[in-house]
């Protein structure tokens, strides 16, 4: 079983339980609650140990040194992308996941500036909110400065933890620099929310970058977790994050369009030659896995499947029994 961030007081009464523990009499209960302990204890465990091990053979640079390899979670806005990323790093500690900066985007702190006072102003702005009320005027500054963000995010050194581990040093990042163009930056164009010369440029600095840096920022597979646009817009009216209330089913359709046309029909025009061949793991995240330990335990063997087969081919895929 694996557990989500939640309260402490709320984590202790969800640990161990499990459906109709509570429905028979008290001395079935203490039975049933022992022997669901004790199973799920040995399945978490199996399932961790998994993890440490689905890459247990390091692969090196010419340097010595171990080959981070690098996963992205792509999907549709509210799909479940942070959830997921909780799960992987409950189930795998020693991977390292790293959310997306959406905070950055949140607060910008601008320029000094003299306000009415004697001492200097410093404004902060929510360039995410500025972008959902004003798309027009605001949608290539928000995909420069998100796609810079991530650029940020994936050029981050691996802690030196990762790199002492056992196994292969595994980075996840929640969307990718590839996502922000592809998916969003491209949807703005399309949408008329770019226009050709923002659009012109944005890919030739986005090329240039990714071209410069290489290796630091390729991907080695993507996760696709996908859901129907109206489940996505059910999530995201429940999370009711501010910036949001101004989204429309309409705008989820678009962006579920566009992660299809790139990870699941492949007729997106890439410019990046190993991303045209990336492994692409598709999990149905339709279903409520945040709730439901079965589904949970499904994900993280498919994800340990998926890494075994396409970083280490001739290693054993690893078979949870309960």
């Amino acid at each position: 079983m694996f557990l989500l961030h939640h309260g402490e007081d709320e984590l202790a009464t969800m640990r161990w339980k499990t459906p109709g523990s509570f429905l028979r009499g008290r001395n079935t209960t203490i039975t049933q609650t022992t022997t669901n302990l004790s199973t799920m204890a040995s399945k978490r465990d199996k399932i961790s140990d998994s993890c440490s091990r689905c890459l247990s053979s390091k692969t090196s640079t010419q340097d010595g040194k171990a080959r981070v390899k690098r996963v992205s979670i792509e999907g549709n806005i509210a799909v479940g992308k942070s959830t997921f990323t909780r799960l992987l790093q409950s189930a795998c500690p020693d991977w390292e996941v790293m959310a997306e900066p959406v905070s950055h985007w949140q607060n910008i702190e601008g320029g000094t500036s003299k306000g009415t006072g004697a001492s200097p102003q410093t404004t902060v702005s929510n360039l995410l909110q500025m972008m959902y009320q004003d798309p027009l005027r605001w949608s290539y500054t928000f995909q420069t400065y998100s796609c810079m963000s991530r650029l940020r995010t994936q050029l981050q050194p691996p802690p030196a933890r990762l790199l002492s581990s056992e196994g292969t040093p595994v980075q996840v990042y929640e969307r990718s620099v590839y996502s922000d163009r592809y998916i969003f930056a491209l949807n703005m164009f399309e949408l008329g929310c770019i226009n050709s010369t923002e659009w012109a440029v944005y890919q030739n600095w986005h090329s240039f970058l990714v071209e410069q840096f290489g290796h630091q920022v390729e991907l080695e597979g993507i996760i696709y977790l996908k859901a129907p646009p109206k489940k996505c817009m059910e999530r995201l009216e429940h999370r009711g994050r501010a910036e949001e209330k101004g989204v429309e089913l309409d705008y989820l359709d678009k962006l579920h369009v566009q992660h299809e046309r790139w990870l699941v029909e492949k007729s997106t025009e890439i410019h990046f030659e190993k991303i045209k061949q990336i492994p692409v793991l598709q999990l149905d995240a339709s279903v409520e896995f945040q709730s439901d330990p079965e589904v949970r335990e499904q994900f993280i063997t498919k994800v340990c499947a998926f890494f075994l087969l396409h970083f280490h081919p001739t290693a054993a895929v690893p078979v949870l029994t309960t």
